[in-house]
């Protein structure tokens, strides 16, 4: 399996707790993200979890995706996300989960901010039995939740239109392919970030894929929970 081990529309959102009120007896907050893979047989990649300011965007509706969302959308590879932590000054933490989750299960990872300004959240995950679909909740305001304070938000599939749907074996990283991940060269026509239209599978008559009716998928495909935690 070539996968590399190193998430903006919400279907639901759900709040507990007091979502308007503000802890300042301190800059630091803290905060808990939970990912559960709500799919039947599409292995998520380990998660990336970005807290940030204003100024930073994981990706753009209808505009091309960057190198950073292709490499994980085609392969799984969130280093790019990781290391901006230590690159991009609007970045205020950034994590990766500790590895691929499989359907029905869950990772949780823990990220730490230490501003009163405004600060949201991106989720990222790849659907590695496709060519560059992904789960992502693209800016997600955590800043306005006190201590104990939980957000539920379910995740819908995005295609980042950096590669073609081709289905085949040498295009899927993940186990119903084990072929190849990042491509640098972009063979899809669309070359812009765009809902998935979900995978086609040889029962639905396209001969080359290496799919079966098992990696279709429905929205959500997961869902993620926030909780502050201090």
């Amino acid at each position: 399996m070539k996968l590399h081990l190193f998430p903006i529309l919400a279907s639901i959102i759900i709040l507990s707790g007091c979502p308007n009120s503000h802890d300042n007896s301190s800059n630091t907050k803290k905060y808990t993200v939970t990912v559960t893979n709500l799919t039947n047989n599409q292995p998520l990649s380990p998660v990336t979890a970005i807290a940030y300011n204003n100024d930073y965007k994981l990706f753009s509706i209808g505009s091309p995706a960057s190198i950073s969302l292709e490499k994980l959308a085609e392969s799984g590879d969130n280093s790019d996300y990781i290391a901006s932590k230590e690159t991009n000054k609007n970045v205020l933490d950034a994590v990766s989960g500790a590895g691929i989750i499989l359907p029905g299960s869950s990772d949780t990872v823990s990220l730490t901010t230490s501003t009163n300004t405004d600060t949201y959240l991106s989720v990222a995950s790849m659907l590695v039995n496709t060519n560059d679909g992904f789960i992502a909740d693209n800016k997600q305001v955590i800043s306005t939740l006190a201590k104990g304070d939980s957000i539920t938000v379910k995740l819908n599939v995005w295609d980042s239109g950096t590669e073609a749907n081709s289905e085949t074996a040498a295009t899927i990283p993940g186990p119903a392919g084990e072929g190849e991940g990042f491509n640098s060269v972009r063979d899809d026509t669309q070359d812009q970030v765009t809902l998935h239209s979900g995978v086609i599978t040889t029962e639905d008559g396209l001969a080359t894929s290496t799919l079966n009716s098992t990696h279709r998928f429905l929205n959500p495909a997961a869902q993620v929970t926030i909780t502050r935690t201090e």
